[in-house]
């Protein structure tokens, strides 16, 4: 830290009580200042020979045969008025960053110019703050930092101004000529240390990241940074990802739980106008501020209840580089009284921005293409899809929405979104037919994975058109994966039994009835499908082998027939049933499902409770 000294006398300022303060000399005081709550005994001849503004009030209190003066508003207090009275008095006094401010202010209120005595205060702290303090890193920072109790005079003497300047200069300077020490307690890159592999070997000079101004920054007030922010902004000078970084680390220190989240209990007031300044001084550019940083200043927002304006701007940028995003950013926290577990809204509209900023930017080009090229897989977790679906107060309404817009995403694999629907139907058993179909309309039974059709199709809480499409798409696939072809047609006796289609029409081409594809499926239903197909992937494999396509042909038609025989005897069944087969689930309803990709070829085993077979001829 620099200083300089003053005067040249030892000091003789003594101290009686609290409030007392007088120079120890043989010659008796002749005035009283009263500074704030403490009288000075002092000398009129030095004070008055360097002060113009005490030669006036001792002139006017002449007039009133009074030998006290009281000085209430002068800057920096007592303390600054006894620096500027030992200044006069030739005593010995050091100036610093942390007190170099407050003198200069109470300097210019006493008016200790040059025009009064050559070399009077105010010159010689002058001189100390362009020669000294600006150039000095910390220092800067330091008397910023004091800037702020002395207002408007640090702003009126340009202390501010200058100091913004300097901070903002040194910020903004090549790191090949930063000679300062400066605070950096975060993870450098290799390079950086000096352990770069491309030196063969050879320790390269330790270089300077090219963020090592943040931390330091992080002492001073919002107020202050926020326009040192700005400062660095206007010379164009710090790349935007710095400026990102510079305001995350910000956040992290002066936000307690920020890191979490969260924002834990405090003045709720001043954490607001830290968030909505934060939100300001983020930069324009795309990408320049991690997406996970951009969320947690949401949820800040949110439980802080900042302004909309600033939260609508926030998500209007977090939609821009949403494929950043994790799910598990994305598990916003409800507000406090919400009758869910997740803002499940604030996602909605956050995926929608999404879509609308493609939808502009890439207007020119195919939107799959581009919506493919630039998705994020850690967008589709499945441990966050399952942790929304589990939500047992989360609307059917919200949760259609929300994987609608998700849907719209290309993707090679819906065994997210499975897992996610069936753990949905899990947590609120007591939907109606009509609800579980919209559900599964969702899903393309043809992006599933061999496990996830596993799990499929023996699992009890999908409706029987589900199970259906699911085993016949896996034995087409199989189909197609012996015979070589990539995107085979279904034969036209195994498309009528399809109820409309892959992807959930709601109109199925057959004569079966809407109630009995919307049904649950038994378990005994799912084990004779099964062995219906079997028989189907024995006849065509047979056929293949002997290159007898007649026999093909009749071995699908008769294994048609043999599904429709199945189908309509369950019909039939539940037309002379009264009982709501809904109040029937039970099996698996209690118990977690396992994921797709956990499902073994032992579990797909039958059990003994499924053993049987219907033998339908």
């Amino acid at each position: 830290m620099k200083f300089m000294k003053l005067g040249s006398k030892p000091d003789s300022f003594q101290t009686e009580g609290n409030n007392i303060r007088y120079v120890a000399t043989e010659l008796a005081t002749d005035i009283v200042f009263n500074v704030g709550d403490v009288k000075f005994y002092l000398h009129k001849f030095p004070l008055l020979s360097k002060s113009a503004r005490l030669q006036k009030l001792v002139a006017a209190t002449n007039d009133d045969n009074s030998d006290e003066m009281p000085i209430q508003d002068i800057p920096g207090g007592p303390a600054a008025f006894e620096i500027c009275a030992k200044f006069c008095y030739g005593m010995t006094v050091t100036l610093n960053a942390y007190n170099v401010v407050a003198a200069r202010c109470a300097a210019e209120y006493l008016e200790m110019y040059e025009t009064v005595e050559k070399g009077n205060l105010i010159y010689k702290i002058e001189v100390f703050l362009n020669t000294s303090i600006f150039r000095s890193w910390k220092d800067s920072i330091i008397v910023l930092q004091t800037t702020r109790s002395l207002l408007p005079w640090s702003e009126e003497l340009k202390v501010v101004s200058h100091c913004l300047d300097s901070i903002a200069t040194k910020a903004s300077i090549d790191t090949s000529k930063v000679e300062w020490s400066y605070t950096y307690n975060r993870r450098k890159l290799p390079s950086e240390n000096g352990n770069d592999p491309h030196w063969n070997g050879m320790r390269k000079p330790q270089s300077v990241p090219k963020d090592w101004w943040v931390e330091d920054l992080c002492e001073l007030h919002i107020d202050l940074y926020k326009r040192v922010i700005s400062t660095i902004k206007t010379k164009e000078r710090v790349s935007a990802d710095v400026i990102g970084e510079a305001l995350n680390a910000y956040a992290l220190q002066r936000l307690p739980g920020f890191g979490k989240g969260m924002i834990q209990n405090g003045d709720v007031t001043k954490y607001r106008s830290l968030v909505e300044t934060i939100m300001w001084l983020l930069p324009t550019e795309k990408g320049s501020v991690p997406c996970g940083f951009l969320l947690k200043l949401l949820r800040a927002a949110i439980m802080l209840e900042c302004g909309e304006t600033e939260r609508t701007e926030l998500m209007r940028k977090i939609g821009q580089q949403l494929e950043e995003a994790t799910a598990a950013d994305l598990l916003i926290r409800a507000p406090s009284g919400d009758t869910t577990v997740y803002d499940v809204d604030t996602v909605q509209s956050l995926v929608e921005e999404f879509l609308a900023y493609e939808q502009n930017a890439y207007s020119d080009l195919s939107l799959e293409n581009e919506f493919q090229k630039i998705r994020s897989p850690r967008m589709t977790s499945d441990a966050s899809k399952v942790k929304v679906a589990k939500d047992p107060n989360l609307p059917l309404a919200k949760f259609v929405n929300l994987a609608e817009i998700v849907s719209i995403f290309p993707r090679q694999s819906h065994d997210g979104l499975y897992r996610a629907i069936d753990m949905y139907l899990k947590e609120h058993p007591g939907i109606s037919k009509s609800e579980r179909k919209r559900i599964c309309r969702l899903m393309d039974c043809r992006k599933l994975s061999v496990e996830a059709c596993m799990h499929a199709v023996q699992n009890e809480r999908l409706p029987l058109r589900v199970v259906v499409q699911v085993l016949f798409f896996e034995q087409i696939r199989a189909t197609a994966s012996a015979a070589g072809n990539s995107t085979p047609d279904l034969p036209g006796s195994i498309r009528s039994l399809l109820p409309g289609g892959s992807h959930g029409s709601s109109r199925s081409t057959t004569t079966n009835t809407e109630e009995d594809w919307d049904s649950i499926p038994t378990a005994d239903d799912i084990q004779a499908l099964k062995g219906e197909i079997a028989t189907l992937r024995l006849a065509g494999g047979n056929s293949d082998k002997n290159g007898n396509d007649g026999c093909k042909i009749d071995a699908e038609k008769v294994t048609a027939g043999k599904m429709k025989g199945i189908l309509m005897s369950k019909i039939f069944s539940k037309l002379r049933s009264s009982k709501d087969k809904y109040g029937e689930i039970s099996s698996s309803d209690t118990s977690e499902s396992p994921s797709p990709g956990s499902t073994t070829a032992e579990e797909t085993k039958s059990t003994p409770s499924r053993s049987r077979r219907h033998s339908v001829s």
